[in-house]
């Protein structure tokens, strides 16, 4: 677990060259697209479908990663970077040793056995915040133990039922978890054709509820325990996940529940934004949900400047078709706060559990440090949008 020291990342290169001089080779990818190759080939077709899938044709999808190919890096030379930078930061007062966390992803189950408990290992190992989603394959309260004492965020999918909103709530700030992230754009599953080709929607087999069927709350609305009738517990949640009825005043209700820090996943327009400041949370994500929810959606790194500029002092993350230390740059430069990785250490868990999680941590946060400093940049600080070039 991270002690508040500076964090050599770049160091781990270093590490794998020098096991290499005596023979040991390296058996995980180090790319994330190989990364994600392995993971898929090893993965069951409905797990890859739901993984690596998209709304719609996934346009969304691709004007992410077009995105990034946009905005250029614009290295400068013979400006004295030090050998060992320092990438911690302050969040929301979470203590950070780079600006990474590790965003929500629900149901883990079908990609690991080990599932969120695999993850928080590797989270807490190297000291990262991990955003437990709602939709978890292990609780709450079992994914804080494994995390230690390293810094978690919980990510609330707001349900129907107000007794069960106010129970997860108050169970997540009981753990410990240190700050609320409330994901606004997925009120109800997008268009998905690769889940749809395989008939598979892994909440209908009881998996990515345990958050529920833990749950007092959830439980009181039962005739019988989840565990003596499962299906009926399956039904009871899909009545209440979605909840389209939400508005912009629901805000101050959920501020009335939680002393944590709340913040906004899935903003993309800076209205959106000057609307949340003015509900009183403390941060937003800039999030299409990773191509998941809207098909034909405006990348997320393009929304980035508009919601930096409209947001003032409110800090935004960033999150959506990150993959490399080069596009957390961009992001960083284009003014995020932090950034949200997903899917990249989700192909590490298919591929290896806790310790493919580890690796591609390990290596995205090295990659990071070496883009930063061999951009030219001494510190996280030093980045602004002139590091960058935006191609037509």
């Amino acid at each position: 677990m991270w002690d508040g020291a500076v964090m050599s990342y770049a160091g781990f290169q270093n590490d794998v060259y020098l096991k290499g001089l005596f023979g040991e080779q390296p058996t995980q990818p180090f790319d994330w697209r190989g990364v994600k190759a392995a993971a898929e080939h090893v993965m069951t077709p409905g797990a890859v479908g739901y993984v690596s899938g998209g709304a719609g044709a996934e346009d969304t999808m691709r004007a992410n990663r077009e995105a990034f190919d946009r905005w250029r890096i614009v290295p400068r030379m013979l400006r004295g970077i030090p050998a060992e930078r320092d990438l911690s930061v302050t969040l929301l007062g979470t203590p950070m040793p780079a600006p990474v966390l590790l965003g929500p992803v629900g149901v883990l189950s079908i990609v690991h056995p080990d599932a969120e408990r695999a993850v928080a290992r590797a989270a807490a190992t190297l000291g990262l915040t991990m955003v437990l989603s709602t939709a978890s394959s292990t609780t709450l309260e079992d994914v804080q133990t494994e995390l230690g004492g390293s810094p978690g965020w919980y990510q609330l999918y707001w349900p129907k039922d107000p007794d069960v909103a106010q129970s997860l709530v108050s169970r997540a700030e009981k753990a410990g978890y240190q700050a609320l992230v409330v994901t606004v754009d997925t009120w109800q599953l997008g268009w998905r054709p690769r889940d749809l080709a395989t008939a598979y929607l892994p909440f209908l087999q009881g998996e990515g509820i345990a958050n529920y069927t833990s749950d007092p709350a959830f439980r009181a609305g039962l005739a019988l325990p989840p565990e003596e009738d499962p299906n009926a517990a399956v039904l009871h949640f899909l009545g209440m996940f979605n909840h389209p009825a939400l508005t912009w005043t629901d805000l101050d209700w959920l501020r009335s529940q939680t002393t944590l820090p709340i913040v906004l996943k899935g903003l993309q327009h800076p209205d959106d934004v000057r609307r949340a400041a003015d509900a009183g949370v403390q941060g937003v994500v800039c999030s299409n949900h990773g191509g998941r929810q809207v098909d034909g959606a405006v990348g997320s790194l393009d929304a980035l400047p508009l919601l930096v500029e409209a947001a003032t002092d409110l800090p935004v993350l960033f999150d959506s078709g990150l993959r490399t230390g080069a596009d957390a740059v961009k992001a960083l430069a284009l003014g995020a706060a932090a950034v949200l990785l997903a899917r990249p250490w989700v192909y590490g868990l298919g591929l290896a559990g806790e310790a493919g999680v580890e690796h591609v941590l390990r290596s995205f946060l090295g990659d990071l440090d070496l883009q930063l400093g061999l951009s030219g940049h001494a510190s996280l600080g030093q980045l602004s949008p002139a590091s960058l070039t935006r191609r037509p």
